[in-house]
């Protein structure tokens, strides 16, 4: 059985993640933390859970807790995943992985000197939208594929982005990165989950509407091993009349269409024809994810999203993200 711990029992956890660890099989919610006790206790209270703390040395050091998930702001990752490592404990750690690639090589060096696992949060991976286009990417479905296009357009106010009261996700002290850090790991973590590894990569960020110090204009341009080429685009300062979450694959016989955040369906077209595929979504969006990992934290499968793919993201993140 793996018996989890959480780090960080917030917003992302109430429905998102946190009941999924008790739902999927040999799996079970033992403690969480959250450095405000009382809420920490309430969230354990509401979900069921046996154990909880205000402390995060005393949740890694517990004995009936072979497994953590780490879910803070991205300033904590380091710190949590290599106690936890040296602990003795698994990890599955949130995306971004944590605020730097440097940062990043830290965790998976601690992972190997431990002999324990970790694993990267990139749930959407999990998602049957996701693995439908993967399937129709390396079937050929659409031919060869040529180029891919990423538009994430997003007024300044958009509800898209978790609102949190002191508003971490444009700190980059905390965050890493502003928005950009916060969305497009999960984007660009699909990209090499579909085409594999990036050859090179180039980007460009500036901070045009002057709301945070963080960008809040990014641009970015992949070449795969493969050969296929991305353009990417985030914005976070358009009208709302534009905006847009669209990824446009295009190969040399079709096109498919779709949205990484809130849609659950996908557009194929091809010889002239455009088929509307609905995917379903599950209730608690990791838990596809998280039951991958129990498996690999179990020896039943390999690493859903390793370490090194989540320096590889963050390589791609620093490169775009100049500011």
């Amino acid at each position: 059985m793996i018996k989890w711990g959480i780090i960080g029992c917030g917003d992302v956890t109430e429905v998102k993640s946190g009941p999924a660890f008790n739902k999927v099989p040999n799996s079970s919610l033992v403690a969480v933390m959250r450095r405000d006790a009382v809420k920490a206790a309430d969230y354990a209270q509401r979900h069921g859970v046996p154990k909880w703390y205000g402390d995060a040395d005393e949740l890694i050091n517990d004995p009936d807790i072979n497994a953590i998930y780490i879910a803070t702001p991205p300033r904590y990752h380091e710190a949590y995943t290599i106690a936890a490592l040296q602990a003795g404990k698994d990890v599955y750690v949130e995306k971004p992985m944590t605020l730097t690639s440097a940062s990043a090589h830290n965790m998976q060096a601690a992972a190997i000197a431990s002999g324990k696992k970790l694993t990267v949060a990139h749930y959407r991976r999990g998602l049957q939208l996701f693995l439908q286009v993967k399937a129709a990417i390396d079937t050929g479905v659409i031919g060869e594929i040529r180029f891919v296009n990423l538009q994430m357009l997003q007024p300044h106010e958009s509800d898209l982005i978790t609102k949190t009261a002191d508003n971490w996700r444009v700190n980059p002290e905390i965050s890493g990165g502003g928005l950009f850090f916060d969305l497009a790991p999960h984007q660009i973590d699909l990209m090499l989950y579909f085409f594999g590894k990036a050859k090179s990569y180039n980007g460009f960020s500036d901070n045009q509407g002057g709301y945070y110090p963080a960008s809040d204009i990014v641009t970015g341009n992949i070449q795969f091993e493969n050969g296929v080429l991305f353009n990417g685009i985030w914005c976070f300062t358009v009208p709302q009349e534009v905006r847009k979450d669209e990824v446009e694959i295009i190969g040399s016989k079709g096109r498919i269409r779709f949205s990484v955040f809130g849609t659950n369906f996908y557009q194929l077209e091809k010889d002239g024809q455009t088929d509307t595929i609905t995917c379903y979504v599950p209730p608690h969006i990791q838990q596809p994810m998280i039951e991958w990992v129990v498996e690999y934290f179990s020896d039943k499968r390999a690493n859903p999203c390793s370490a090194e793919v989540g320096i590889a993201v963050m390589q791609i993140l620093e490169t775009f993200d100049r500011l």
